[in-house]
């Protein structure tokens, strides 16, 4: 679900290494996303991916709702609001 039209673009992605990967033939890493941030016309979803138990990669992503038509952002809908919203934190 994006906007009203589903127009979502990404405005910022930000990376943190934190710790050293290692290749491990036919390991599956655990990657664990939600939405870390609400605001009036952006959401960031961050995403953690874990390997050992430990966090080794953080990424936020910044999502703005545009509308192509005014070539502009626009403000979240409480519907958009409200759908976003299920997506929190992990437990």
């Amino acid at each position: 679900m994006g906007g009203a039209d589903g127009s979502l673009i990404l405005a910022r992605l930000e990376v943190d290494y934190l710790r050293q990967l290692y290749y491990r033939s036919g390991e599956r890493l655990r990657v664990r996303s939600w939405v870390h941030r609400l605001g009036t016309k952006s959401f960031t979803v961050r995403q953690e991916l874990v390997q050992d138990g430990e966090v080794a990669l953080r990424a936020d992503a910044v999502m703005v709702l545009f509308d192509y038509a005014s070539n502009s952002t626009r403000a979240m809908t409480d519907d958009e609001r409200a759908h976003w919203s299920r997506f929190g934190a992990p437990d």
